[in-house]
């Protein structure tokens, strides 16, 4: 059934890497903020790598632009003292929304070598240990097409179960571009008796050779009708708004009233399908 509740929206940027990337991530913001957004996110890196460069684009986010801003939290490979440290440091700014997340595993190491008692082994662990710390809102992930690491979607969504028991407040799904799938996960997560809402990540389409790689590395299936619809376009963006507004619109007839998008630090592409979609604009 289409959802009579009021449309709630998210945002998701990663930290700049300069000062032109600090600029096109504010006017990003600043464009985006016209949107009203329940809360913008920023990204960590595997292992803290990004820690730092994290902390400073949410502080600026939230002084510069106003908004409501989570921070990612990754664990693997960091120990718990400097994890505790940081979520320290980002609540005492101001900073309590987490995205807490394993994180990827670089390349060479391996959980076996970062275990208890000084490192976290499961993101349930740690959702359940930094609520203990300070009353964080906590957001976790969700993998609709399974997580590439997980030996099934049962188990996957066994782990699901235990970071919200754990207290998430919501989870936050991988990009996928078929609603069904979407559809299809929740009906299972519900089945499964996992009761928090399930936000839907939705990924705009920019350059479709590079989304087709970040798909390949996620194992998130991209629709073969897409190859052919980005083949015959003149107008990549154009096209990436109106299959983006196509996604809205048809998780809207599924019921969906919050969507969170992977804005990749740009904001015509979000503006414009929400447009379409007659969300807001």
């Amino acid at each position: 059934m289409p959802s009579s509740s009021p449309i709630a929206l998210s945002f998701e940027f990663f930290p700049p890497k300069n000062d032109e990337g600090r600029k096109a991530l504010l006017a990003a913001a600043h464009e985006l903020a016209i949107l009203d957004p329940a809360f913008v996110t920023v990204t960590f890196g595997a292992g803290g790598s990004t820690k730092s460069g994290t902390f400073e684009a949410a502080k600026l986010l939230q002084q510069d632009c106003g908004l409501n801003v989570g921070a990612h939290l990754s664990y693997f490979a960091t120990p718990k003292a400097e994890l505790f440290a940081y979520a320290d440091q980002l609540w005492d700014a101001g900073i309590h929304h987490l995205v807490a997340l394993r994180g990827d595993i670089p390349q060479g190491q391996s959980p076996t070598n970062f275990k208890e008692p000084d490192y976290f082994e499961y993101t349930s662990e740690f959702v359940e240990a930094l609520l203990k710390r300070h009353p964080f809102d906590i957001s976790v992930g969700a993998y609709p097409e399974k997580h590439p690491d997980a030996p099934s979607l049962d188990a996957d969504l066994i782990a699901l179960e235990k970071k919200c028991s754990a207290g998430a407040a919501r989870a936050i799904t991988q990009f996928f571009f078929d609603p069904a799938i979407y559809q299809n996960f929740v009906a299972h997560a519900r089945n499964k008796g996992i009761l928090t809402p399930i936000t839907p990540g939705l990924l705009p389409i920019r350059d479709f050779n590079k989304i087709c790689g970040f798909a390949e590395k996620c194992q998130a299936h991209v629709p073969q009708e897409f190859k052919e619809i980005f083949t015959n376009s003149s107008d990549p963006v154009a096209t990436g708004i109106d299959l983006l507004s196509r996604q809205i619109l048809a998780l809207k007839e599924m019921g969906v009233s919050h969507f969170h998008f992977y804005t990749l630090n740009h904001s015509d592409m979000v503006i414009g399908a929400c447009r379409q979609a007659g969300i807001r604009l």
